[in-house]
């Protein structure tokens, strides 16, 4: 019998050495199922806080809990083998110290398996990203959009148009990879602003909405497949299996209801 190879698992350090090489090819997920067939074709599966809006039809990422977080962060490492699985630490759950951050990204790799975890914020969150990189915690960093913020950004806005907000989030990548991130999620800003990140800090940056000009790129899962009620018009959507969806369902309810489903009577049968 011939001995099974294992594909070992990308890491945070597998994604750091990217910079400038192959574009980074990410999605989210939060579902096994969903996670097992992105598996072969990504680099890393972000079990995102955008599952609050996405499977629990919340209008934005606040009342996400950690809780939520794990239990669908287990359910991903169940279904990708090969992608490095990256968990948000939803709202709250890491802001008020560096202490509370540790706990709660601990928590969540020891009861999901998951290689690193993301949070949001800049410089403001520079002394927590390096607390928790010292302690053995790999984490993905995430500025421009942060959507944690709604409440007091305004909304999903294209940010960083005007100088000095450019400058400020270029400011906040650069803190966010001083303080030991292995990679930045850039969120809803110019194509300019996000190719002068991309050239000035030396992690990969995984553009959403932000062009091309980054190490590689990320999308919501439902977004790209055209399943989400509502997108960003930032957003490139690369199908519309909504459509296909109420298809099939329209074609299984008129089975249903004139009584051309398929008998079962075989599965029950019993054995003479």
């Amino acid at each position: 019998m011939s001995k099974q190879t294992k594909v070992r698992r990308l890491t945070a350090n597998d994604i750091r050495a990217r910079k400038g090489d192959d574009p980074i090819v990410a999605l989210t997920s939060y579902h096994a199922h969903t996670a097992r067939i992105i598996d072969p074709f990504v680099d890393f599966i972000l079990v995102g806080d955008s599952l609050g809006m996405v499977m629990h039809g919340y209008e934005t990422t606040i009342p996400v809990t950690v809780d939520m977080m794990v239990l669908q962060g287990r359910a991903v490492m169940r279904g990708a083998s090969e992608s490095l699985v990256v968990v948000d630490l939803p709202f709250g759950s890491y802001e008020e110290s560096r202490e509370q951050a540790f706990r709660t990204a601990a928590r969540v790799m020891k009861e999901t398996g998951c290689g690193a975890i993301k949070l949001e914020g800049g410089a403001r969150m520079a002394d927590t990203i390096g607390f928790l990189v010292e302690r053995g915690i790999p984490v993905m960093g995430h500025v421009g959009l942060t959507p944690q913020s709604f409440n007091t950004i305004g909304g999903f806005k294209v940010q960083g148009r005007d100088p000095a907000a450019a400058d400020s989030i270029r400011d906040d990548a650069k803190a966010v990879t001083d303080a030991g991130a292995f990679a930045v999620v850039v969120e809803a800003v110019v194509e300019p602003l996000a190719r002068s990140i991309t050239d000035a800090i030396t992690v990969p940056t995984i553009g959403i909405g932000a062009s091309p000009a980054c190490d590689g790129q990320i999308l919501v899962l439902e977004d790209m497949l055209g399943l989400s009620d509502w997108t960003p018009k930032f957003v490139q959507t690369f199908g519309n299996l909504s459509t296909h969806i109420e298809g099939a369902v329209r074609d299984y309810a008129d089975a249903v209801k004139s009584g051309a489903f398929p008998s079962m009577d075989h599965v029950y049968k019993p054995k003479t």
